[in-house]
């Protein structure tokens, strides 16, 4: 491929792989497709031994940690409910506006996610029912570095309270320039929200000190515990990802959400400016951001490259962005045609997909592997982010191949109950006991015929 005449040095490192002309199996295309550098294993060791120090050190470790990583001394994690009062009362009315109606949206979707029970009579009084029962306590975690996430609180908060979630901890770096609370805006999100136990504290220590607690008087006087919740969600760096994977088990968590990724399937019909600005958008929120062009067009990914020259010119944060494109993880992939574009995407699995095609909303359909599809022009990713009424907390790096971005029933589990009467048992008993001798497990059989010949 060529580029245009005018393109900058800075995007020649976009780099562009063609797959044209070219047939690969399903391992061997999600293998060639660009990614980041997965540094999870570096980072263990270190995230292993924070999640040990706060285990055995509690609310100690975490002061040093807040120290060592944020600069802010603590003789508490708690947020006190006079500094979220404030928050809120001092939050700028247009972004109060905007995040009343982020919340009235989400809610909105989040209520209609709530399942049903399900419940099915074989005959002879015989039930079995599955009902849906909220888990007791969760660990929502915003994250703060480069920008400043309200939408988050929102997009972590929204479904827990639609769940019926009773018990709700909060979880955001603190912040130097605030006095060690976390960003005003969180807290007043949090606020709007009714949330009441925010904590300031970030990184893996956060996720530790959620999934195993943190006793009261394991620090200074007044120092507040935090009781362990079940489940922990919420993005964050390298650090937040691998500490959610190594307490998985002991905690449920959403998913491992890295840094952000947008995947863009496109023909010549598309707008290039939208695409560029699409691909801007995301890069601006990390270095190691991914922005994937895929298309049939040689034409729109030339006209592609000169837009994001134009736009990255006046874009505030242009460093950032010029980065996040000339990594490994950032690429125009070119495709013989529409087909060969959906097999792309859906091994891409990409968290974010927008489809910038002729009959968008058909093709959209055949999307099988993604977190969220973004269909046609007036649907840009930032949309999603803040006001669509869709959640932004979604599976990265792939993973939404087998992944969901965070739900209603990221908060509930479901329960079976069965209820045979006597009657109902002997209807099938005799399979029961075929089966357990089948298994070599007799006494499963026996629990069986212990009834029903005594009976």
């Amino acid at each position: 491929m060529t580029y245009p005449a005018n393109a900058p040095e800075s995007f020649s490192a976009l780099r562009t792989l063609d797959l044209r002309n070219t047939v690969l199996g399903h391992a061997a295309l999600k293998a060639t497709l660009p990614r980041p550098e997965n540094d999870g294993a570096s980072a263990a060791a270190a995230v292993q031994g924070i999640i040990d120090d706060v285990r055995s050190r509690g609310f100690a470790a975490l002061a040093e940690l807040a120290l060592r990583f944020d600069g802010v001394e603590q003789t508490t994690t708690a947020v006190p409910a006079e500094a979220r009062r404030r928050a809120l009362e001092q939050l700028d009315p247009a972004v109060r506006r905007a995040l009343e109606e982020s919340i009235r949206r989400a809610s909105r979707f989040a209520a209609a996610q709530v399942p049903t029970p399900a419940s099915v009579d074989f005959g002879d009084g015989a039930t079995v029912t599955q009902r849906w029962e909220p888990v007791r306590r969760v660990g929502l975690y915003v994250p703060g570095g480069l920008a400043v996430y309200p939408s988050s609180v929102i997009m972590n908060v929204v479904p827990a309270l639609a769940a019926g979630v009773g018990s709700i901890a909060l979880a955001s770096p603190p912040q130097r320039e605030f006095g060690g609370l976390p960003h005003p805006t969180i807290l007043a999100a949090a606020e709007l929200l009714g949330i009441t136990e925010v904590h300031a504290m970030g990184g893996a220590q956060a996720i530790a000190a959620f999934a195993y607690g943190i006793e009261p008087d394991s620090g200074p006087a007044g120092a507040a515990g935090i009781d362990p919740v079940d489940v922990i969600t919420g993005p964050g760096n390298v650090f937040v990802a691998t500490a959610k994977r190594l307490v998985k088990g002991a905690v449920g968590i959403d998913a491992e959400a890295g840094p952000t990724e947008i995947a863009i399937l496109a023909d010549s019909g598309a707008t290039a400016r939208y695409v560029a600005a699409d691909m801007i958008s995301q890069a601006e929120h990390d270095p190691n951001a991914a922005a994937v062009l895929v298309t049939d067009s040689v034409d729109l990914a030339d006209a592609v490259r000169g837009e994001l020259e134009l736009q990255t010119r006046t874009t505030k944060h242009s460093e950032r962005v010029l980065a996040a494109l000339s990594g490994r993880q950032s690429a125009i992939i070119l495709v013989d045609d529409l087909e060969s574009g959906l097999r792309v995407c859906n091994a891409y699995a990409a968290e974010h997909l927008e489809i910038l095609t002729a009959d968008a909303a058909a093709v959209a359909a055949r999307i099988t592997a993604a977190g969220a599809v973004f269909v046609g022009e007036h649907s840009p990713v930032s949309l999603g982010d803040y006001s669509a009424g869709s959640n932004h907390v979604l599976p990265t790096s792939g993973t939404a191949a087998f992944a969901s971005g965070l739900n209603v029933l990221t908060f509930l589990k479901a329960i079976q109950v069965i209820d045979y009467p006597e009657a109902a048992l002997r209807g099938v008993g005799d399979h029961v006991v075929a089966l357990a001798r089948a298994e070599d497990l007799p006494a499963h059989g026996d629990a069986v015929t212990q009834r029903l010949d005594h009976g």
